[in-house]
């Protein structure tokens, strides 16, 4: 019997799948250098997947007999469960998943395994395996920020009332709530979900059938493969349909930002859990320990996220620099495509689902979140906006007394509600006791009602209309 897909395939096999022009087997090193099969197999199911779809469609217009098409669609379901179960050796002899899957599908089927590749190239082909792959990506990236995104909302919500310091420069600027901080990332990570959604609109054309470039003269149904595949039409040009990578760099592009949110989260977390600043205690499950130090629990995970980023960023370069200056239509080059897209494509899911593991376990330090959010003269913003307000103050006066306000209690080395009434009117007399009333910082962040503020009403608000947008 017939090993399946051995790797003792003689070069003279990838000569009959080559055809007659070459008489001669490629030595060791073009072998190397031209084979794809060691990455290309992750595409081992959109390929049988799109040859199924292919083969119906011979088989609907008439270019293959009904009983051939019917084997060759069950041989590639044979070829599948081997793959899938371990039991397939891929050659490196015969290049590519594609040559791989269609060799040992005539040792499955025998003759009518020579009549599927009518009508299509592996030009088309491997550009219908990637888009598949490639849309697969953005189905599980939009479920990996949904799920982010929810571990956020539980975070928002619990912590709707409580205070932090905002900060601007790394420095205290005014105090928010935990829940509206989450928010914010809420926010990032849906428009990241909304750039997969956006491109993957685009991609959503099938090159099968575009053949090697030109097309094919056999009278293919284009319609019926697109659709059978999920796609929502067939490419328009069969040049562009061979030649075109946007889709894999539209999916790049939209990682790259996502893994820069990624990593500024991932830096809060590395920022917050350290000793000097106690905000958060991320879980056992995403910290590790020191060799030396007993006392350490480092932040390895977020620490991990943020310097995965540079992988994602770099195959985006990468991708770009390979397509850059070539002509229409494919070029081998474009078979350096792939490996960029898989690698920015599992460090994504990676980080996603690393980073909802540890924003659903961490917990906050209220105690110290509000410590921290009552330092740093946070509310003098509030104090300058009732002056404007009680004693109808120009604004820039209003920054000028509010200044000299906190120049006094830095001076005193205590906070603005620390001082007295006295001290206050000693820089301006027509302060009354009402100003306490805004200094302290949870009647600062339940004074920002403004939409899109900081007050915990604005904060639930928010967390609702989330829970309902993501079901």
């Amino acid at each position: 019997m017939t090993n399946k897909g051995s790797d003792d395939t003689t070069t003279s096999t990838a000569n009959a799948m080559w055809g007659g022009r070459f008489a001669a087997g490629p030595d060791a090193i073009m072998e190397a250098i031209n084979a794809s099969i060691g990455f290309d197999k992750r595409m081992a199911r959109q390929d049988i997947e799109g040859s199924r779809a292919h083969a119906a469609m011979l088989a609907a217009t008439g270019i293959v007999r009904d009983n051939d098409a019917e084997a060759i669609r069950e041989g590639l379901l044979t070829v599948l469960s081997e793959i899938e179960a371990g039991d397939f050796a891929f050659s490196t002899a015969l290049e590519d998943i594609h040559m791989n899957v269609e060799a040992r599908l005539k040792e499955v089927v025998g003759e009518p395994a020579g009549r599927l590749h009518t009508g299509r190239s592996r030009n088309d082909q491997v550009a219908t395996d990637f888009r598949l792959w490639v849309r697969d990506q953005m189905d599980a990236a939009i479920a990996g920020l949904e799920a982010l995104q929810r571990a956020l909302l539980g975070q928002a919500e619990a912590g709707a009332d409580w205070v932090m310091p905002g900060f601007t420069h790394l420095q205290t600027a005014q105090p928010v709530t935990w829940g509206h901080h989450m928010m914010a990332y809420v926010e990032m990570f849906g428009r990241d979900a909304s750039r997969f959604r956006d491109a993957r609109v685009r991609m959503n054309e099938s090159p099968l059938g575009a053949a090697a470039l030109a097309g094919t003269s056999f009278p293919i149904d284009r319609e019926m493969t697109a659709q059978a595949l999920g796609f929502d039409r067939p490419c328009a040009n069969s040049l562009d349909a061979v030649s075109d990578r946007d889709f894999a760099l539209e999916f790049l592009s939209a990682a790259s930002i996502c893994a820069m949110h990624l990593s500024r989260l991932a830096e809060e977390l590395v920022i917050w859990s350290s000793a000097q600043f106690r905000f958060v205690a991320l879980s056992d499950r995403f910290s590790t320990g020191s060799s030396i130090m007993p006392q350490k629990k480092n932040p390895d995970a977020a620490e991990l996220i943020r310097a995965k980023i540079g992988r994602i960023f770099g195959a985006n370069v990468a991708l770009m620099t390979v397509m850059k200056g070539l002509p229409l239509a494919y070029s081998k080059d474009m078979q350096e495509d792939k490996e960029q897209v898989f690698d920015a494509a599992d460090n994504l899911m990676l980080a996603l689902a690393a980073m909802e593991g540890m924003v659903r376990d961490m917990e906050a330090n209220v105690p110290a979140l509000e410590a921290a959010a009552s330092s740093g003269f946070s509310t003098a913003t509030d104090l300058a906006d009732w002056l404007v307000r009680a004693l109808d103050m120009p604004f820039r006066d209003a920054h000028h007394v509010t200044g000299s306000l906190v120049k006094l209690a830095e001076d005193k080395g205590c906070d603005l509600p620390d001082l007295s009434l006295d001290e206050m009117q000693g820089v301006h007399s027509a302060i009354t006791e009402d100003v306490f009333d805004v200094l302290g910082v949870h009647n600062s962040v339940a004074s920002r009602t403004s939409y899109g503020g900081t007050a915990p009403v604005r904060v639930r608000e928010q967390v609702a209309l989330w829970r309902e947008r993501l079901g």
